[in-house]
């Protein structure tokens, strides 16, 4: 959507639907003359789409496999891009096409595809077409699949469409369910989610053995501190497991951005592509900003600890029907499975969290064990992410932080007295610590020896960031340089590289890795 915030970056930005577009790339770049920008800018037909390549992919490393039969979703959410992108008239391709897709994936042993379209029922009558198919499709071949989607939450209006769903083999779909208050919703222009109760829409779709991934978005205009407790007990009663909670963020060009733009709330640079970090990039309504972030981080904790865990999962089983279960795994797959479960999931919590998962497990339901099994691998891996990315004790692990930063600091004095080298650290409440390196001059082969080993520890020991300003830099050093960064690279998503434009040419930083920004 904004390709020109990539073409600093890049030597070619491909923007926009790819099926019309990519051959002209790809034919430019076999006679070496590929432009700056391709840029889609009108509808594509997806019955022009062809087969993907799935046999390119090392399918051993991947868990599902994506479909797509539609872009474009009728509903006019306030913050969502996919309108944006791809409009509010829904074009899917034809079933033809789909049996194709599904003819190579059997031939690739694929059993867990997921339709990756943003509404799968954005057009109902050819959704229950697809569904249908998809039905007939396992049957005449004598192969089950195991569907996931996303949709929308009147899908449980349909009684022919759940029961579809449920023939057609699809185990999961994630909905944006957003807030459990109704202002909130009317806010944001999510009209479809306030016709009927929220929660009787969940429990209708759990009795046809389909699980539910839930969206949540908290720091609507409407939202105030109290909404976090609102959000957490919805989400226990809703008995969601998957509920991925983010900061409202504004993404550019979304009438939500438009809108914050023109009342003066858009926090100017800072990070729109990620709305599960402990930041965003608009000023809330009824609360501070860092009281925001702290009960965001808060409704987190809360949400991961055992206890609730627990708790959604008795409330699951009380309502959830026989689940559509993926393709046969092997005993020895099994049990494989169940061993690391209880030996890095369940042993390392100690006797509380053995005492949760055994008073989770429905004794008298056999058959909902491995989805209760399933919900606490999820539950402890949503779990692990909130440890590794949240930070749970400030105070302790900044201490840390600054005890690091001294010694890094008194390290390098020698480069700090003589002006070649900069250093500052700044501390954001409830954000992990950030360390500032500025190369203002020559640096030696030592200094880039000792700087690795130094951040390395850092990031090792810390939640801490790190940001290298390279505003000089000598020729003869890039070698260091890319030593440095590949020493670094595996916790690159914690390091931003800011390089100087009249050293792009020279300093070439992978921006897969890195954070990459340009300085003028």
């Amino acid at each position: 959507m904004c390709p020109e915030l990539y073409e600093p970056l890049a030597n070619t930005v491909v923007a926009g639907e790819a099926e019309y577009i990519w051959k002209q790339f790809c034919q430019d770049f076999q006679n070496n003359t590929p432009k700056r920008l391709y840029q889609e800018s009108g509808m594509v037909d997806l019955t022009d789409s062809p087969v993907p390549r799935f046999d390119l992919l090392d399918l051993q490393k991947y868990r599902s496999v994506s479909l797509q039969f539609s872009r474009g979703c009728p509903f006019r959410c306030e913050f969502c891009d996919i309108i944006v992108m791809f409009g509010r008239k829904p074009r899917t391709k034809s079933l033809k096409q789909v049996g194709k897709e599904l003819d190579l994936l059997r031939q690739l042993n694929v059993h867990n595809p997921f339709f990756v379209d943003d509404n799968l029922i954005g057009n109902k009558p050819l959704a229950k077409e697809l569904l249908k198919f998809l039905k007939e499709y396992q049957h005449k071949h004598d192969y089950r699949f195991s569907f996931g989607t996303e949709a929308s939450l009147n899908m449980a209006e349909d009684d022919e469409l759940l029961a579809l769903f449920r023939e057609a083999n699809f185990k999961w779909v994630f909905i944006g369910i957003e807030s459990p208050d109704a202002e909130s919703l009317k806010e944001t222009k999510k009209f479809q989610n306030t016709r009927s109760d929220i929660l009787s829409s969940i429990r209708k779709i759990y009795s046809y053995g389909i699980d539910i991934y839930g969206g949540f978005i908290v720091g609507f205009d409407n939202d105030t501190m109290a909404t976090f407790d609102k959000q957490r007990d919805f989400i226990t009663q809703s008995e969601i497991q998957v509920a991925m909670v983010g900061l409202l963020t504004a993404v550019p060009k979304t009438p939500l951005y438009d809108r914050l733009k023109a009342e003066a709330r858009l926090i100017l640079h800072a990070n729109h592509a990620d709305n599960t970090k402990l930041g965003t990039n608009i000023i809330p309504k009824q609360m501070a900003y860092e009281e925001m972030i702290r009960g965001y981080r808060d409704l987190y904790d809360r949400l991961v600890h055992p206890r609730n865990i627990a708790e959604r999962i008795k409330n699951k089983t009380r309502h959830f029907a026989n689940p559509v279960y993926s393709v046969k795994s092997s005993s020895d797959n099994l049990l494989r499975i169940l061993r690391k479960f209880f030996v890095h999931g369940l042993m390392p919590g100690g006797f509380t969290r053995m005492f949760h998962f055994f008073r989770s497990i429905p004794y008298f339901k056999p058959r909902l064990i491995p989805l209760v099994i399933q919900d606490w691998i999820i539950g402890l891996s949503m779990r692990d992410y909130v440890t590794r990315h949240f930070v749970q004790e400030f105070d302790q692990a900044n201490r840390l932080a600054h005890g690091y930063l001294r010694s890094i600091e008194r390290a390098f004095q020698r480069y700090l007295q003589h002006g070649v080298l900069e250093i500052s650290h700044n501390q954001i409440k409830n954000a992990a610590a950030n360390l500032s390196i500025s190369f203002k001059g020559f640096l030696d082969k030592t200094f880039f020896k000792r700087a690795g080993r130094h951040l390395e520890k850092l990031l090792k020991g810390t939640t801490s960031s790190i940001t290298l300003h390279i505003e000089e830099l000598h020729e003869s050093h890039l070698l260091y340089l890319n030593r440095l960064l590949n020493r670094l690279s595996r916790h690159g998503d914690r390091i931003t590289v800011t390089v100087h434009e009249k050293l792009l040419t020279k300093v070439n930083i992978d921006s897969s890795l890195f954070n990459r920004v340009l300085e003028a």
